[in-house]
């Protein structure tokens, strides 16, 4: 099998990597790219969270029901937005450097 070799700006560095740098004033991009990369981390945290309920049964007593479904999908996506908010996987913060070295290169 053969290796991949890439240019060292688009591999990130997971392992003690600084946090992306904070918005400038006169960068008026870089708000809009943390708020793609937390919506991703959301978006990937709430199909973490819906792949975790996926095999639960409803509770007998009090569960079940046609809309139980939806709103358990719903209740994972808020999840997943606490999660990203919270930062507590990282992924926002991998993708928003990716999104801001693309931006440079393609300066």
């Amino acid at each position: 099998m053969s290796e991949i070799n890439l240019p060292s700006h688009l591999v990130p560095n997971l392992v003690g990597s600084p946090k992306p740098p904070a918005p400038q004033a006169g960068d008026r991009n870089a708000g809009e790219i943390r708020k793609l990369a937390e919506d991703f981390e959301a978006f990937f945290a709430g199909l973490v969270f819906d792949e975790m309920t996926a095999g639960l049964e409803p509770d007998p007593l009090t569960g079940g029901g046609i809309g139980e479904d939806m709103f358990r999908s719903l209740l994972n996506q808020e999840f997943g937005k606490s999660v990203a908010r919270n930062g507590s996987l990282g992924i926002a913060d991998v993708v928003q450097r990716q999104l801001l070295q693309l931006q440079e290169i393609g300066s």
